[in-house]
């Protein structure tokens, strides 16, 4: 797989957003909650996730999905979709910064 990149734009709130972007353009990664400055927004799309907490659950449909929780327990990223395994949710949160 091609490289992701991190793609910052303001939502229609006008709050600044992230969201990463395989190298065939799929989004694979996004942020939960929209920043007042798109400064605050990198922050927290480039900062260390050592100290993250992730969870993985399975959806009401029976989806794999991750989401990323910041020590102070804001929810900080999450799947952009559900995965049909957890191995492939797993995955897709290691293209996001999970080290496993």
């Amino acid at each position: 797989m091609a490289e992701s990149k991190l793609e910052y734009y303001e939502d229609k709130a006008g709050e600044w957003r992230w969201r990463r972007k395989a190298g065939n353009g799929e989004i694979i990664g996004a942020s939960s909650e929209g920043y007042k400055s798109k400064a605050d927004c990198e922050a927290n799309a480039t900062r260390d996730t050592s100290k993250d907490k992730w969870e993985f659950y399975q959806d009401d449909a029976g989806g794999h999905r991750w989401r990323c929780i910041a020590s102070n327990g804001k929810q900080v990223g999450k799947a952009s979709e559900a995965f049909s395994s957890k191995k492939n949710c797993e995955h897709n949160a290691g293209l996001n910064s999970w080290k496993g």
